[in-house]
């Protein structure tokens, strides 16, 4: 945690302003100015729009979610059951009872394909988004900070953004911060103690000075000069650039919840849906369920209101619980889908419903995906294992054409029927919701790799 402190004498101390996970560092009025003058040449580039990537790491069942299969066998049809959405002949899975009334305001994607079955972060971070975080792709093109307020363009949200207690990030399988090649000064923000990047620390300026700009920045280049002899401190500069930038800003309350209307936070919150009782102890993920569970909702209105404040691309992820073998680890899939679709199901509709009261279902775009599907047929525990061969994959907002089924799976939801959508697709897609992409080819500075990843796939047919 970054604080600001205030001294009460020789030893007392009183915390007066924290922002979870801030690095320290400086910030120069010369880099922000360049970061405005930045902004300022975008032209018609940015389409005013931001993405927040829910990512249901572990693999999500295509089944059990979107496409439920009732007229197949058992062991192949969702062990969920599945119910009526508002969108005439289609059903989801028994779990999304909140979501299946809101399927007029969606485009779920039966045809979608992650390629492999491994587990990692694509599409987020991956070979097709040149080994970065697809934020970090967004941030470079405008810039890490938005220039009128300091917020970060690109931030990652853990469980541990909404409580410290929570369990770490799971970096196992691939860090959600990565830059690629990108530079490190285009790494996601990661609010709270959920990434490696971050450093716990404190820096103590008088409160009153702090209404004296260029005293505080003054005094933060100082505290710079000395973090420069840190190895410590150079290792994350570009987080230090970034938090200050949030704290003279004045955006640090869009990280503070306690900010929030409390019924609306009520209206989220997915803690009282499934409670620790509920979950079977023998199972190893027994805390990573519960972290999801008291989450989720937050993380969701977390996000809403940071790209609210101006960030324009948010990655959600709560550690690797939609892996539903009915294992040492993991629940299976009837049982896993109460603690996951469960919640899934509330925070995704309370979400949608409150950008709609917003006013802002045309500014902000929700995806939905993991990295994999799972197996048409349920193992003899329970459980389904990994497939790639078809992903669930749904998107709501954005000002995208909603309200319908994109393509079509096999009898079994075991590989696209229809015209396969890639990886490559849907990165496309959300690079053209936040770029007009025929700018961005001859917006100068914009580096080729760039423009390459933004037309490498085809547009998801019917979304624009």
């Amino acid at each position: 945690m970054l604080s600001f402190c205030e001294h009460n004498g020789i030893s007392g101390r009183r915390e007066f302003l924290r922002v979870g996970g801030l690095a320290l560092g400086g910030l120069t009025l010369p880099g922000l100015m360049a970061s405005k003058a930045q902004a300022a040449g975008s032209g018609t580039l940015l389409k005013n729009k931001s993405v927040i990537f829910l990512f249901m790491h572990g693999g999500p069942s295509q089944i059990e979610t979107f496409d439920p299969k009732m007229d197949a066998p058992a062991g192949i049809r969702s062990a969920t059951g599945e119910v009526a959405t508002k969108i005439p002949g289609v059903t989801f899975g028994g779990t999304f009872q909140k979501l299946a009334t809101l399927a007029d305001r969606m485009s779920v994607v039966r045809s979608y394909r992650t390629g492999d079955s491994r587990h990692d972060i694509k599409p987020i971070v991956h070979k097709d988004t040149l080994d970065a975080n697809l934020g970090a792709l967004y941030s470079r093109v405008v810039g890490a900070n938005h220039p009128e307020n300091g917020m970060p363009t690109n931030a990652v949200l853990f469980p541990q953004a909404i409580d410290d207690k929570m369990m770490p990030a799971i970096t196992t399988f691939g860090k959600f911060d990565s830059h690629g090649l990108m530079g490190s000064a285009y790494a996601p923000f990661v609010p709270g103690a959920g990434g490696d990047m971050q450093s716990n620390m404190s820096l103590s300026i008088p409160q009153n000075r702090l209404d004296d700009r260029r005293l505080l920045l003054s005094n933060l280049d100082r505290a710079r000069w000395a973090a420069d002899k840190s190895e410590t401190f150079a290792a994350s500069s570009h987080l230090q650039q970034q938090a200050f930038d949030v704290i003279l800003g004045g955006v640090s309350q869009a990280f503070d919840l306690s900010k929030e209307d409390p019924k609306v936070v009520a209206r989220y919150d997915t803690a009282p849906l499934v409670k620790p009782e509920q979950i079977d102890t023998r199972w190893k993920n027994y805390k990573r369920y519960i972290d999801n569970a008291q989450s989720l909702g937050k993380l969701l209105l977390m996000a809403r209101r940071l790209c609210e404040a101006g960030c324009g691309f948010v990655t959600i992820t709560t550690n690797f619980v939609w892996d539903m073998h009915a294992d040492k680890n993991n629940a299976g899939i009837a049982e896993g889908m109460d603690y996951m679709g469960v919640p899934f199901d509330h925070a995704v509709s309370a979400f949608m419903e409150d950008v709609r009261d917003r006013g802002l279902s045309d500014d902000i775009l929700l995806v939905c995906s993991g990295e994999m599907g799972r197996t048409p047929k349920m193992n003899n525990r329970g459980g389904r294992d990994h497939w790639g061969n078809l992903s669930p994959l749904m998107l709501s907002g954005g000002g995208l054409n909603m309200g319908q089924v994109i393509g079509q799976s096999t009898r079994h939801a075991s590989e696209p029927q229809t015209e396969p959508i890639e990886r490559k697709d849907l990165v496309s897609s959300i690079m053209h919701t936040l770029f007009d992409v025929g700018e961005l080819r001859i917006t100068r500075g914009v580096p080729n790799e760039i423009i390459q990843v933004a037309t490498a796939g085809n547009i998801i047919p019917g979304l624009f």
